[in-house]
């Protein structure tokens, strides 16, 4: 699945404050309840807590792809964000994260799940995306960046 088939401008927010994991998860959960109405703020991050309690999913080099699965969902839901300084995420580098594409996915979506979180993996691992999505003054512009880059 493209990033822009995925990705809306709100959910896609540059610069967000956060100085915790628990915090960045707050929020991500939060731009993903606005833009969302049929899920609740607390259901979106206790999926994402779920998910973080089996292993951390920070992928290294400043990156994160937290996700969760939702029951009673047909909708993918997807929220990036960049935040104000990197943050402390327990990645498998040790590294602080400062880009986050969170994905939540219907409980029996397995298949498109692993095919979507590899997508955005290969998207953000392209050292040439993660430093654009990096340098990004603005929220349209980081929407931009990640929707334009597909072919």
């Amino acid at each position: 699945m493209k990033l822009e088939q995925l990705l809306s401008p709100d959910c896609t927010v540059c610069a967000v404050p956060g100085t915790s994991k628990k915090g960045v998860l707050q929020q991500i959960s939060r731009i993903a309840a606005n833009a969302f109405k049929n899920a609740t703020e607390k259901e979106l991050l206790n999926a994402l807590v779920a998910r973080e309690k089996l292993s951390s999913t920070g992928i290294g080099k400043g990156i994160a792809i937290p996700h969760g699965r939702l029951l009673d969902h047909q909708q993918i839901i997807a929220v990036l964000i960049t935040t104000e300084q990197p943050v402390s995420f327990d990645a498998i580098d040790d590294q602080p994260v400062d880009i986050f594409f969170a994905l939540f996915v219907p409980e029996d979506h397995c298949q498109q799940h692993l095919q979507t979180l590899a997508a955005i993996a290969a998207f953000l691992g392209d050292k040439t995306n993660a430093k654009r999505l990096r340098k990004c003054k603005s929220s349209e512009q980081l929407f931009e960046i990640a929707t334009a880059s597909q072919d």
